[in-house]
């Protein structure tokens, strides 16, 4: 596997050589000092360049440059999940080596935003300066109603669960189990991480640094959520979200001064149970 500056002098010699690209630009989590760095970690890399043409849809330019890859995914050029159409042009690409580079190419000026990014080139001294905010990917505060929205959203969309699984209906109950229900539950994992650490850490895309952040009692706990498609394992799975929920909300609520809805949260319950033991 070709190590990491291997990856970043063959990113900068096609820049170098190639007249048409003034900067370079790397992002993601490579950019973030909070990211623990290890060998599965992307290369997001922004070129900016003076003409799109050269770059778009252009397989015979990603093997002369970069090498063939082992597989590779054009968004733009895509039909089942609708392009942005902002026209900027991206290659996600994995190579044999393992290594991956996900590589949009942009003709649009260069907008701080505040994330994590570090200027690899600029040809032309104009890069506009990269100020990053320390907090970006920190979890946000919720006010009340963001609260009281989550908890109504995890707490209704239970009904649904409760009756795919009753009907036998996998697919649907595993779904909003797994999507609607699980999103809601994250959510508030991750307000609970956040009122417990000053809201000065981040728990991750899709919460990856759960269980560096979670109690070993809830992140066991969280860990049981996970059901397979045994029926009497998935009502485990969903009453184990109900009460996982409804417990670190309690605590969200009593840190952030918020109210919570515990007759909402034994309506569901009561009808959970309904529905189970019919």
């Amino acid at each position: 596997m070709r190590t990491s500056s291997e990856i970043i002098e063959l990113i900068l010699n096609i820049a170098k050589e190639d007249n048409n690209i003034r900067a370079v630009l790397m992002t993601g989590s490579r950019a973030n000092p909070d990211c623990p760095p290890d060998m599965h970690q992307d290369f997001d890399i922004v070129y900016f360049v003076s003409d799109m043409n050269p770059y778009w849809d252009n397989d015979a330019w990603v093997e002369e440059k970069f090498g063939k890859p082992s597989i590779m995914q054009k968004p733009e050029s895509m039909q089942l999940i609708p392009p942005d159409n902002d026209g900027n042009y991206a290659y996600l690409m994995i190579f044999p080596d393992g290594n991956r580079i996900d590589l949009q190419i942009t003709k649009e000026t260069y907008v701080d935003d505040g994330e994590p990014a570090i200027l690899l080139l600029d040809k032309d001294g104009t890069f506009p300066e990269i100020k990053v905010k320390e907090d970006y990917w920190y979890i946000r505060k919720p006010n009340q109603k963001l609260f009281s929205d989550c908890c109504n959203e995890f707490h209704w969309c239970l009904n649904n669960v409760a009756k795919g699984i009753a009907r036998e209906e996998l697919s649907y109950a595993m779904d909003m189990l797994n999507d609607c229900v699980r999103n809601m539950l994250m959510q508030m994992l991750e307000w609970y991480i956040g009122v417990n650490n000053n809201f000065s850490v981040s728990a991750g895309k899709k919460g990856k640094y759960f269980k560096k952040f979670l109690p070993d009692n809830i992140y066991m706990r969280f860990t049981k959520t996970y059901s397979d498609a045994d029926y009497e394992h998935m009502w485990h799975a969903a009453f184990e979200m109900l009460y996982l929920f409804d417990e670190v909300a309690k605590e969200v609520a009593g840190h952030m001064n918020f109210l919570f809805d515990v007759d909402e949260a034994k309506g569901i319950e009561s009808y959970m149970k309904q529905v189970r033991y019919k």
